[in-house]
């Protein structure tokens, strides 16, 4: 029974798991400081508080009260969403995105390089074994 719950805990993928979680929430702080920090700065510079937690309606209820609706509380909710997804777009996928493009355009180029030397040295092969006598690999078959 405790060897299986080793196996269970020592797999690649529950470990992965464990380290994506706790890298998460670290960078769950970072995105969360950058939003509050800096955007909603910006965005209260330009246009004012964006509070929306005030919005609501109330309806009146069948006990003579009247129920209140607090919508303004997932409007703001959205909205933070809404922003806490952009910055990770545009300040995390769009420059990772940006390097691997760079990166694998790089290693295209080196294998383009790396195809044409083979074939300049197998051609220089084959010029060599000419000059020697020997057959090339291609005059055998």
């Amino acid at each position: 029974m405790l060897q299986g719950f080793k196996e269970f805990i020592t797999r690649g993928n529950v470990l992965d798991l464990a380290v994506a979680v706790v890298i998460g929430a670290a960078f769950s702080g970072v995105i969360n400081g950058l939003v509050d920090g800096f955007i909603m700065p910006l965005i209260g510079w330009l246009v004012g508080a964006p509070d929306f937690t005030a919005i609501a309606f109330s309806i009146p209820n069948w006990q003579g009260g009247s129920t209140r609706f607090p919508i303004g509380e997932f409007i703001q909710g959205l909205v933070m969403f809404l922003l806490i997804a952009a910055a990770i777009y545009f300040f995390v996928i769009v420059p990772i995105n940006k390097l691997k493009a760079l990166r694998k355009s790089s290693e295209e180029v080196v294998e383009e390089a790396a195809a044409e030397e083979v074939v300049l040295l197998t051609e220089i092969r084959d010029l060599l074994r000419a000059q020697s006598g020997a057959p090339s690999p291609s005059q055998s078959n």
